[in-house]
């Protein structure tokens, strides 16, 4: 299958309008990704079928379950080649997004793509994820954080929930021991303010792969101690 049509048959398998415009969207970024990637680490996965289903559609499987309204905000904590991020801001554009991660070159990569794109409503920042959790103008300002593949839920916890707000939410998206990291996460998780409200198996059209989406609900402020300084999160996860 064309590579266009194999995206194209994906998202309406996973039940996402997909325009024109947006397939071209994607065909820019998987081109700059695969170009920027022969300077730079950003993708162990380069050939361009496995770009479409082990990224693009793997980050679109959470856009069904996101309840989207005209003001919802959403970040990308240690988003590094913009995943989940950008593929959701593709294809729901109308969001506004923010993407975090540490290293200027990522950042650099990622707004030539969003440029590429002729994407609007969408920020990069470059800043650690401890960082910007106590920075004002980010904490607990965002209807959903989305975060693929950064660190195991109990430190993934308190790196995010600083950032979303009371009622908003943290989407994970896990592999196949997520159950064991919701078991492991129970008490970092109400210290942070959250809790989890649902785990969806999700299978990957065309492929062998699935994952879970753990939504995590933010049911109270988070502490102000937290997210402790860099180091500490990884070093000595909440329990």
């Amino acid at each position: 299958m064309e590579k266009k049509a194999l995206l194209q048959a994906c998202c309406e398998r996973m039940n996402i309008p997909l325009s024109e415009q947006m397939t071209e969207q994607f065909m820019t970024y998987m081109s700059l990704l695969l170009e920027w990637n022969e300077k730079m680490n950003l993708t162990a996965i380069t050939e361009e079928k496995a770009v479409i289903l082990k990224h693009f559609a793997d980050c679109l499987s959470l856009v069904p379950y996101l309840k989207i309204t005209a003001d919802t905000k959403i970040i990308d904590v240690g988003t590094g080649a913009g995943f989940p991020g950008l593929p959701v801001k593709i294809a729901v554009p109308g969001v506004s997004m923010t993407l975090l991660d540490s290293l200027q070159k990522r950042i650099g990569f990622l707004e030539t793509a969003i440029t590429a794109m002729g994407l609007e409503g969408i920020t990069c920042v470059h800043a650690r994820a401890e960082d910007g959790g106590q920075n004002p103008l980010y904490r607990e300002q965002f209807g959903y954080c989305v975060s693929r593949a950064v660190a195991n839920l109990s430190v993934l916890a308190e790196y995010c929930l600083p950032f979303v707000k009371v009622g908003g939410f943290l989407a994970a998206l896990k592999g196949p021991d997520a159950m064991g990291e919701i078991a492991e996460a129970a008490g970092a998780l109400s210290k942070l303010g959250g809790k989890v409200q649902n785990v969806i198996e999700v299978t990957i059209p065309y492929t062998e792969l699935s994952h879970k989406l753990v939504f995590i609900e933010k049911i109270a402020p988070t502490p102000k101690i937290y997210p402790r300084k860099a180091g500490k999160i990884s070093k000595n996860p909440l329990t």
